[in-house]
């Protein structure tokens, strides 16, 4: 590369001679073959490249395809280098060589130092616009993050206050309930009932009738009025609240004769509320063994949703960072029926879960958003014939129009309303899964049937 190349260059005519020699001598020229691929969407533009004859295409991958946005075809056309103001800067297409070229290439950091040494003030300039630009989007990006936040914490106080409450409930009762039990127990016993009697007893309170988990709600009711009305004749106490318990357990008027039978008229009052107090305790402990473990699933779920307590990149079962996506939004999917269809072959692949949830919170929100709280939401995955892993979240909504589907994916980009949304969750769904995992999102849309397909090497990053 001599000196008259560059003085050709129509875009160095401001330099002198001493400048032309001192960018010569930090860059280096480069001939490139057809089909080679210079630099890379998503990659640091850490290399700022010059045209000095031939041609290269700029290629931006959109949806499956790669499809050609420019060329450089005219000396002293350029691309890259910004890392020379903006250290975290990244090529923002591919660079492929169509025919024979040759270029200059010159370092980032070294067309940096030159560009203070001799415009200190454009230079100057350049950062304050590039920090400017970057802090408007950072403030963009953590109010998105925060609006996420809010949600995701008011769905998952949702989700845990039914359970908590029912637990609270259950104990409430237990208290009262196992007092109840413990003075049945003693009046059977001022009732002098043997221990053979007590056996008996307690032979009866495990036989519930077969039948009694298959009862509707209208024959339940009908037999706790059958045993009401025994009890009461009989001379049994608050027959109204004894007969639920013993009515759900599968117990009858029969089984109340058997009883009357094994400890006698006197003692059939107490022998009564024993056992349907002791059924009593036993649902209610269920009913706290269940609100407790839906507690304790929701927690795992939340573990699992935040990655707090794991590495960054591991290898990552994209099927358990779907289901906890899925719990922590339930209460956004309320009304929408959700089918699962997850292929057991799908391998585990490497990447950032704690990313990758937050792509799957963005999609799954904005298809809830797009059916308004009714239809069907589809979440797959399989693998496709060239081993790459397929995430697929699909809804029943109105579909997206050509004009959205093309912008969808830019930056501040909305068609929600004001205060619903920043325009960020696709786009930071494209960078998690193009940039940070090398992998492909798009969309395909019509009415009734919206799907974002996101597409991941079992490798992950590269």
């Amino acid at each position: 590369m001599a000196l008259e190349d560059l003085r050709r260059i129509a875009l160095f005519d401001g330099l002198s001679d001493a400048q032309l020699a001192q960018l010569e001598h930090v860059g280096s020229e480069m001939v490139a073959e057809p089909g080679e691929e210079l630099w890379r969407e998503g990659q640091p533009a850490d290399m700022w490249w010059v045209m000095l004859e031939g041609s290269v295409n700029l290629l931006k991958r959109v949806g499956k395809e790669e499809t050609v946005v420019g060329a450089m075809t005219t000396p002293g056309q350029w691309a890259g280098g910004f890392a020379a103001w903006d250290p975290n800067a990244l090529c923002f297409a591919t660079g492929r060589v169509v025919e024979r070229t040759r270029l200059m290439r010159v370092p980032s950091h070294e067309l940096g130092r030159l560009g203070n040494e001799w415009f200190a003030f454009g230079v100057h300039f350049i950062r304050g616009l590039v920090d400017t630009v970057r802090r408007v989007e950072s403030n963009a990006r953590q109010r998105e993050a925060l609006v996420a936040l809010g949600t995701l914490a008011a769905g998952l106080a949702h989700e845990i206050n039914n359970p908590a409450a029912a637990a609270t409930r259950a104990v409430d009762s237990l208290a009262t309930t196992s007092e109840a039990l413990v003075s049945a127990m003693l009046r059977l016993v001022s009732q002098g009932v043997t221990p053979g009697q007590v056996a008996r007893l307690e032979e009866l309170r495990h036989v519930a009738a077969p039948q009694a988990a298959a009862l509707d709600r209208l024959a339940v009711a009908d037999r706790e009025d059958e045993l009401a009305d025994w009890l009461a004749d009989h001379g049994v106490d608050e027959a109204w609240m004894l007969a639920p318990a013993l009515a759900a357990a599968g117990m009858d008027t029969g089984w109340c004769d058997e009883v009357e039978e094994a400890v006698g008229p006197a003692a059939l009052a107490p022998g009564i509320e024993w056992v349907a107090h002791s059924l009593t305790v036993h649902a209610l402990l269920s009913e706290v063994k269940d609100a407790t473990g839906r507690i304790s699933s929701l927690v795992g779920a939340v573990r699992s949703y935040s990655q707090l307590d794991r590495a960054g990149v591991q290898r990552i079962d994209l099927v358990e960072g779907l289901e906890s996506t899925l719990t922590m939004l339930a209460h956004k999917l309320e009304g929408i029926t959700v089918e699962r269809d997850f292929t057991p072959e799908v391998p585990t692949i490497e990447g950032i879960p704690g990313e990758l949830n937050q792509v799957w919170t963005n999609l799954i929100d904005n298809a809830v958003d797009a059916m308004d709280g009714n239809g069907t939401l589809r979440v797959s995955t399989h693998v496709d014939e060239l081993g790459l892993v397929i995430v697929t979240i699909e809804d029943s909504g109105p579909g997206m129009p050509a004009d959205v589907q093309a912008r969808a994916f830019e930056p501040f980009y909305t068609t929600k309303d004001v205060g619903k949304g920043t325009g960020l969750g696709l786009d930071i769904s494209r960078r998690i899964v193009v940039e940070r995992h090398s992998g492909e999102i798009s969309i395909d849309s019509r009415p009734g049937r919206t799907s974002m397909r996101v597409s991941l090497p079992v490798g992950g990053q590269s």
